[in-house]
Formats: C-alpha cells, sequence, structure tokens
C-alpha cells in the first residue's frame, strides 16, 4: 500500500513510546509536506543530538557542556546525602517542579516485570549498588511509578539495597496506582515526595 521508503519511516517511528502505526504514518505524511530546509534542520537536530548530548556519569542525566557530570550532580548547593531514583529522565522534571527536593537523582532506565536475569540486565541495578554504597549516600528515595513494573522494580531494589544498611524510602501514596509521575500535579507529588515512608 505504502512506498518502501513511507513503509521504512512509518516503522522506524512506530519504535517510540506510545507512537503507533497511525500516528506513525500521520509523521510521515505531514514531513512530506514541510519544505527541504525544515527537514534538514530537523535531521541536522537529530544528528546533533546524539553528538553533543552526553549521560551524567552519575545520575545518567542527559545534558549539554563540559566535564562529567550533569548541572544537578555538579551543584554543591544540593544535598549528596540522598538519592532519588526515577524510572526515566523525564520523571525528574515534575519533582524538581515541587521545588521541595534538593537532592540528587539516578535515572533506573526501566522498570522490571519479572525477576529474570535478562529482565534484571535491562535497569542499572548494579550501578545504583555502586552510587549507594558511597559514605556520604544516608537515604534512597525509590520514586517509580506505582504500576505493576514500578512495584516489582521496588521490591527487587529494596532487597538489593537493604545489606547497605542506608535509609530506603517510597514515595507516600499521594499517586493513585497505575498513573506515571510525568503526568501528575505538583501538588499531588509535593505531598507524595514529604509523605515518603
Amino acid at each position: 500500500m505504502y512506498s518502501p521508503q513511507i513503509r521504512k519511516l512509518i516503522d522506524l517511528f512506530s519504535k517510540f513510546p506510545t507512537v503507533g502505526p497511525r500516528t506513525a504514518a500521520r509523521f510521515v505524511f505531514y514531513l512530506l509536506g514541510v519544505p527541504k530546509e525544515g527537514i534538514r534542520e530537523l535531521t541536522s537536530a537529530v544528528s546533533n543530538l546524539r553528538e553533543k548530548v552526553k549521560l551524567c556519569n552519575f545520575c545518567f542525566k542527559s545534558f549539554e557542556g563540559e566535564g562529567e557530570l550533569c548541572e544537578i550532580c555538579r551543584d554543591p548547593r544540593r544535598d549528596k546525602s540522598l538519592i532519588c531514583v526515577v524510572e526515566k529522565e523525564i520523571d525528574m522534571i515534575p519533582i524538581e517542579k515541587t521545588k521541595k527536593y534538593q537532592g540528587l537523582y539516578f535515572i533506573l532506565g526501566g522498570t522490571i516485570s519479572t525477576l529474570k536475569k535478562e529482565d534484571i540486565k535491562k535497569i542499572k541495578a548494579e550501578e545504583l549498588l555502586e552510587r549507594t554504597k558511597k559514605p556520604e549516600v544516608k537515604e534512597v528515595i525509590l520514586a517509580l511509578n506505582p504500576t505493576t513494573e514500578g512495584e516489582a522494580t521496588l521490591l527487587y531494589l529494596e532487597r538489593l539495597l537493604k545489606p547497605l544498611n542506608k535509609k530506603i524510602t517510597r514515595l507516600g501514596r499521594g499517586l493513585p496506582l497505575g498513573a506515571e509521575l510525568e503526568y501528575a500535579d505538583e501538588e499531588t507529588l509535593g505531598s507524595a515526595l514529604e509523605g515518603r515512608k
């Protein structure tokens, strides 16, 4: 039905999170109407993304600039004794907007649904364990989405970190089950952060 080039782009766009074949097709047909300069600008921006943006060596947040640490991890005003673990980078934004958390972050890179080795390897559990071993770290806040996979990941991380004898807390239950941090309002998220246990 579609030409091979259109089909290829639809397949590529369909790999994006929450983008199905219909939405991917809309992207492709939109791009067909964009002037060549707009396409060059888009391809240049995508190319620069991989060349100019790097991951922080501590928290795995993406950033541009000098050094190996992002602006949050470099900030001397941040509380180095607190690490807030989130599933993905976008989950940091609503927490930062509350202005109630001044510690560091750790981006886990996903969640697990089973305790199989190949599933566990998908997340940065070993890296989190290493960060938590640092003597200045006193508390780890597990701020994962309250989904089935998030709960399974929380249980796994609690068991992994327990032998370190650090304080391990979860966000308070101000968030509805099945919700995502990305869509939580600041008030709900702020009270969940303060009511962590």
